[in-house]
């Protein structure tokens, strides 16, 4: 008897459950916005940018073109603690973005851009060169756009490719802790190579985390000057 009832207890409770995913779910299809972060202002208009550079205000996740709000977060800590959630143009797998961080763009035009695969190369070499020089130590170009310290992620990036125009921006975790990344993203179901399986928290690191306590002026400046580099070797023209 005992047995029986504990059965229809369950069994009753089981719909109130998925009522409440399915629910959750749909408030998160809802809550997704088309990217209009201040970044976009860059990809849309018709002239070409230098290097720009936007602090984020509040927390904001942002999926890749390819990503969905149920494979991609923890849709009930999303919702419940009422973080906005953006759609961006470009590829790649989700991110939070934060005031911790420094998110960056370019859009420039080229007859020299080649392949995606080669433009983040050149992209994350000329970045290792200057921030080496601010004093950060043992960055790695990893993956397909990444760069680490050491084993470790700081930064990702993506690219729109049109032509002979490229629309390219990333995120540099500067001092965020990353166990607010693990709390809304689930594990990507791509991942680079050198990822391994890692948690987020195993990672993602913070240009802090790792020691190196810079001043965010002098980082930006650094950004600036690679990019100034690279417009040079690709002898990119500005409108």
């Amino acid at each position: 008897m005992y047995d029986t009832a504990l059965n229809i207890k369950q069994s009753t409770l089981e719909p109130d459950i998925n009522l409440i995913q399915n629910s959750t779910l749909v408030q998160m299809t809802n809550l997704v916005q088309k990217y209009d972060l201040p970044d976009i202002h860059v990809l849309e208009s018709e002239s070409n940018f230098g290097v720009t550079f936007w602090q984020p205000d509040n927390f904001y996740i942002i999926l890749g073109r390819a990503n969905s709000a149920e494979h991609s977060l923890h849709t009930q800590e999303v919702v419940n603690d009422g973080i906005k959630v953006y759609k961006r143009p470009t590829g790649g797998e989700s991110v939070v973005l934060s005031p911790r961080m420094l998110v960056f763009s370019a859009k420039i035009s080229s007859e020299s851009l080649g392949k995606p695969k080669y433009i983040f190369h050149l992209i994350n070499t000329k970045l290792i060169e200057e921030l080496s020089k601010a004093g950060i130590k043992n960055l790695n170009s990893k993956g397909i756009s990444d760069l680490s310290i050491g084993e470790k992620k700081i930064l990702g990036s993506s690219m729109f490719l049109s032509g002979k125009t490229l629309f390219y921006h990333a995120v540099l975790n500067i001092s965020e802790d990353i166990s607010l990344i693990s709390k809304y993203l689930k594990h990507p179901k791509r991942e680079p190579d050198y990822r391994n399986g890692r948690a987020h928290d195993d990672f993602v690191t913070s240009i802090y985390k790792e020691g190196f306590i810079i001043d965010k002026e002098l980082i930006k400046a650094s950004i600036e000057k690679a990019f100034s580099n690279l417009f040079k070797e690709l002898g990119s023209y500005m409108n």
